[in-house]
């Protein structure tokens, strides 16, 4: 698949374009499984190339990077966005004050264990925790 020239196309609403080619950059970035839960992406319409920096904040370039993303399950890719887990710059997660410990490894995450977040992903993982910090409050 080649990259796209444009990350948006305009119609009766905007949808984002490019977003199966970021899916399968991350997907190279991230070995084809959750980086938190480990599940390969057997079937690739479940798995979610989700932004680090988000979509609406990142300029073309960084839209397509598979570097600006991780490849989540559905559950781990809703708590990523809320700004409910943060990873830190040594790779574990940091979790909102709301989740229970206890039901966050009943769903296959391990809050004592230190993910594999690449150089060029904390890059962008940076602007990740600063707005957690500011939804938080702390």
């Amino acid at each position: 698949m080649s990259k796209p020239s444009e990350t948006s196309a305009a119609g009766t609403t905007e949808r984002h374009v490019g977003q199966e080619y970021f899916k399968q950059e991350v997907s190279k970035v991230c070995g084809g499984q959750c980086v938190v839960t480990g599940v390969k992406d057997h079937v690739p319409s479940i798995m979610i190339g989700s932004h680090i920096k988000p979509w609406s904040l990142s300029d073309d370039d960084e839209k397509l990077d598979g570097n600006n993303g991780l490849l989540l399950s559905p559950h781990t890719d809703k708590l990523f966005d809320r700004y409910l887990i943060i990873f830190s710059e040594d790779g574990k997660i940091i979790i909102a004050p709301e989740l229970d410990v206890a039901v966050l490894a009943q769903w296959g995450i391990d809050v004592q264990k230190a993910y594999s977040i690449s150089p060029q992903q904390q890059v962008y993982m940076k602007h990740h925790r600063e707005e957690f910090k500011r939804k938080r409050l702390i």
